[in-house]
């Protein structure tokens, strides 16, 4: 978390209020003065003693000042982080207390500049702050601040994730989240700040706002096979824009399963499968004709339909639509492409395109992929007259590094400490993943 933006986690409703900074005074010890009269012994030769003095204390090297939440602040957002400045120290601690005198946990941001709780402050409750800096003097210089946080706000958005704890996706599964509200765009850099993701192994990612309602993340190349991947949204007390507030924080856990990459090439009609990059089969498969092509580029599995029915009369019309049982489909777009068994296409598979789009596949193949891929396994589809768009589906893949990052509200930083990131249509696939 950057200090340089910590001042806006403290605004309340709309407004945005410029923290002051308040200098903490070093105290001075009083030079204390003592005497001790003279004594002789028996034969009158005693020697008076001397003078006893003391001497003041230098103050010490080191300086801290906190700016956000001033003090005495009050009705100051739950979500609200401790910023502060230091100078000379060698060495920092931020403590935050509750008006019991409990301690609340939280972490210091790697730039040594703020500091945040683990979880939302309670509502309408009193928190003392205290920053302390040692500098190499070995003397400590303390600032603190005591805030009272705001009444719960009767307005606040829901936080939903679409994955679950718990979860084993493919190595193409961007992290999904929503809001059940807008965020209005000069607030989304504060909600990106409290989104965090954890890796293991350690990877490099990104947040992508794919509309003022979802935001994505995705690493810059495919997960690795059996990464623990876990992430966080701080969002509970948190402003989002006309009087509105986080909910609740959200937390979730997943696992990457094997590397299961498809690969369609319309010019041999054929669909390599690969498994932690050794090519396991082939498949002879049918796209999608001339006057109904299959899209080029790169999508995930969003869903698997072991049986289903495809209707498309109210898409395509009574000339060409049809009313189909389907089994073994995995939707690929939102504009209805899918993998699925064609047993009425095998004579044409691998040689002929005949499909209305989808990636046609004959029924032992079908249920071999629809048994080995999981939510999340990307298809690359290649050769076709149709260029994949961008939005029809998870298209996160689809787009280059450099495209994928201009998506932040926040300038893409490459990490200094690997592993920590500091990201469906629901008419069609609803999110059955946590909510807050």
């Amino acid at each position: 978390m950057r200090a340089d933006h910590q001042d806006q986690l403290n605004r309340h409703g709309g407004d945005r209020p410029r923290g002051r900074r308040r200098v903490l005074a070093a105290g001075v010890l009083a030079v204390a003065m003592a005497f001790t009269a003279a004594c002789t012994d028996g034969g009158g030769g005693g020697k008076p003693s001397a003078w006893q003095g003391g001497s003041e204390s230098p103050a010490p090297k080191a300086a801290a000042t906190i700016s956000e939440p001033q003090a005495d602040a009050k009705d100051v957002p739950a979500s609200t982080g401790i910023t502060f400045t230091t100078k000379d120290a060698v060495e920092t601690a931020v403590e935050l207390k509750d008006s019991a005198g409990g301690t609340v946990e939280g972490k210091l941001a790697a730039d040594g500049k703020s500091w945040l709780p683990a979880g939302a402050l309670k509502y309408g409750e009193t928190y003392t702050a205290t920053v302390t800096a040692t500098g190499d003097d070995g003397r400590p210089a303390t600032a603190t601040s005591t805030f009272t946080t705001m009444a719960k706000p009767g307005k606040q958005i829901r936080v939903s994730s679409f994955l679950g704890d718990g979860q084993v996706v493919g190595v193409g599964m961007p992290l999904i989240v929503k809001f059940s509200r807008e965020v209005p765009e000069d607030y989304r850099d504060d909600v990106q700040r409290r989104m965090t993701v954890t890796s293991t192994p350690a990877q490099e990612g990104i947040w992508h706002w794919v509309s003022p309602t979802e935001i994505r993340y995705r690493p810059k190349e495919f997960w690795k096979p059996n990464t623990k991947v876990s992430y966080r949204v701080q969002a509970g007390g948190l402003p989002m824009g006309d009087g509105w507030y986080g909910r609740a924080d959200l937390t979730v856990d997943v696992t990457i399963g094997p590397s299961l990459i498809m690969t369609v090439d319309n010019k041999t009609k054929r669909m390599t499968v690969t498994k932690d990059g050794k090519k396991i089969k082939t498949i002879l498969v049918s796209l999608g004709k001339k006057s109904t092509p299959s899209s080029s580029g790169t999508m995930v599995v969003i869903e698997k339909l072991r049986k289903t029915v495809f209707d498309t009369f109210e898409e395509l019309g009574p000339d060409e639509g049809y009313r189909t049982k389907i089994d073994y489909a995995q939707r690929l777009t939102w504009g209805g492409e899918f993998i699925h068994a064609a047993p009425w296409s095998e004579g044409q598979q691998g040689s002929v395109n005949v499909s209305h789009g989808c990636v046609n596949v004959s029924m032992a193949d079908g249920a071999w992929l629809f048994a080995n891929t999981r939510i999340g396994d990307p298809i690359t589809v290649k050769g076709t007259e149709r260029k994949l768009q961008n939005g029809n589906g998870w298209t996160d893949w689809n787009m280059s590094w450099n495209e994928y990052v201009k998506g932040s509200a926040l300038p893409y930083e490459p990490p200094t400490e690997a592993g920590t990131e500091s990201t469906p249509d629901p008419d069609v696939t609803p999110s059955t993943g946590p909510t807050a």
